[in-house]
């Protein structure tokens, strides 16, 4: 049996190649194993799990693989009807008083794969080091007979319990927007599923929405389930030839993930969204705390945090170090550049229908549209531009690369002088307070990632090729 590794977000490998279900097996043999052992479930009634699968291919076969292998561990099962997107699992996990929650899920990656993550019962990402113990365990075998299980059976027995988390979801949600408000601002949404787990809810919530690859389709069309502009073409062609959208949300395969667009189909970034959020939370909304982004983000959250007297900690790219902190302290907003967002009032988790709707709610309990609400952000921050390139190189030069990054020998790209250099994850090389460019190379790939953030669209680009030029001569 191959060795089977977490990575940044749970484990993730080829349907029918390493993903499979005595490989499944085999992680949720350790998994019962930590649950029955750690100290952790003390902090529940019992030893439970939520389980549930997104809408990928055998996501149920998969998921009933770990209904199985918990229930004969002795751990009451939580067993989610039809897909459900990860912040449901999350938020299952936590109202339930479950020990842990379970979703079979790849999130973004291309329709190939599949995965498997790991929630605490708060309600968001396990903790590194606890994944750690449950990964020192994984056994080299499964020595369970699955096919002599029977789900009836479980269910009889009050070891496996069926549960409608999409309804328990909806109804939180209900409770906390204004849902009229948005239906009579007359405001026209436009939702992109991407294929995946965010339709149904979605469907159920806003129904008159303009909805695009909102069917269940575990192939995905072929492309990847990540909601960045070059997988948005599609939805930006939607947007422009129905001409009445103010506002495009996608989400990505488990929707813990979110994109936006505009009413004419243009991308607006992460970062865009995060100020947004920021803003809207504070000075609309009344609402205080921290606020804790990764090392990718812009330095425009650092101006907007300091305007309005907040905390901010900057800490490596994983949602499992702002998870961290939303458990420790009070946090207004976590986010990344990924496009996950989790904020005060919900889960410590990634969300990109909440976060969504949340700017949906913005714009009608404003009665502004999404750009006027930026140009509000740009009061406080200036205007800026950001842009990511991962470069595909031999393992080799990006070890030289990274060597070179490590040694100081990059003071200048092209006409660009580096002024300052921060390593709190891959090397951030600062031109001035609000020019830089990033270098952070992948763990698992041959890619080095380059992100780069100055005044507009154009000096982003020509930061990028500078860049570019300088490492790889």
């Amino acid at each position: 049996m191959s060795k089977i590794k977490f990575g940044t977000d749970g484990w993730r490998a080829i349907i029918a190649k390493e993903f499979t279900v005595e490989n499944v097996a085999r992680v949720t043999i350790a998994t019962s194993q930590w649950l029955n052992q750690t100290d952790a479930v003390s902090k529940t009634a019992s030893v439970s799990v939520v389980v549930g699968h997104d809408s990928r291919f055998a996501g149920d076969l998969f998921a009933e693989t770990v209904a199985k292998v918990s229930a004969h561990n002795g751990i009451k099962v939580y067993l989610a009807k039809g897909f459900v997107s990860t912040p449901m699992i999350s938020f299952g996990a936590k109202q339930l008083g479950a020990s842990l929650g379970i979703i079979i899920t790849a999130s973004h990656n291309p329709p190939s794969y599949n995965g498997y993550k790991l929630k605490g019962h708060y309600g968001g990402p396990l903790l590194p080091e606890e994944v750690q113990a449950i990964e020192d365990v994984i056994p080299e075998g499964n020595n369970i007979d699955l096919d002599a299980i029977s789900l009836d059976d479980l269910e009889k027995n009050g070891l496996l319990e069926y549960v409608d988390l999409e309804d328990m979801y909806c109804e939180h949600v209900e409770k906390n927007f204004d849902l009229d408000a948005i239906k009579n601002s007359g405001l026209k949404l436009a939702y992109d599923a991407m294929y995946g787990a965010g339709q149904n809810a979605m469907k159920r919530l806003l129904p008159e929405t303009a909805f695009f690859r909102c069917e269940n389709n575990p192939s995905f069309y072929g492309v990847a389930p990540e909601p960045i502009l070059k997988n948005l073409k599609g939805f930006t062609e939607f947007i422009q030839q129905r001409g009445d959208i103010d506002f495009g949300l996608a989400t990505d395969g488990d929707a813990d993930r979110l994109g936006i667009m505009d009413n004419e189909g243009n991308f607006i970034d992460s970062h865009h969204i995060m100020l947004l959020v920021i803003h809207y939370l504070y000075k609309y909304k009344g609402l205080k705390g921290k606020v804790a982004t990764g090392f990718s983000s812009t330095v425009k959250i650092k101006k907007m945090c300091d305007h309005y007297g907040l905390d901010l900690d900057v800490v490596p790219i994983g949602f499992k170090f702002i998870c961290k902190i939303m458990l420790e302290e009070d946090v207004l907003m976590g986010g990344e550049e990924s496009g996950g967002i989790a904020i005060k009032g919900h889960i410590p988790e990634r969300d990109g229908i909440w976060i969504g709707l949340t700017l949906l709610e913005f714009m009608a309990k404003s009665g502004k549209t999404l750009h006027e609400l930026i140009d509000e952000v740009y009061e406080i921050t200036g205007p800026f531009a950001f842009e990511r390139i991962d470069l595909h190189v031999p393992e080799q030069d990006k070890q030289r690369i990274v060597k070179s990054c490590e040694n100081g020998s990059y003071s200048t790209f092209g006409d660009y002088k580096v002024e300052k250099l921060e390593t709190t994850d891959g090397y951030k090389f600062f031109f001035n307070d609000s020019e830089w460019v990033m270098i952070r190379p992948s763990g698992t790939e041959p890619v080095l990632r380059t992100y780069a953030e100055s005044g507009s669209t154009a000096n982003v680009s020509a930061i990028l090729k500078a860049t570019h030029e300088t490492i790889l001569g």
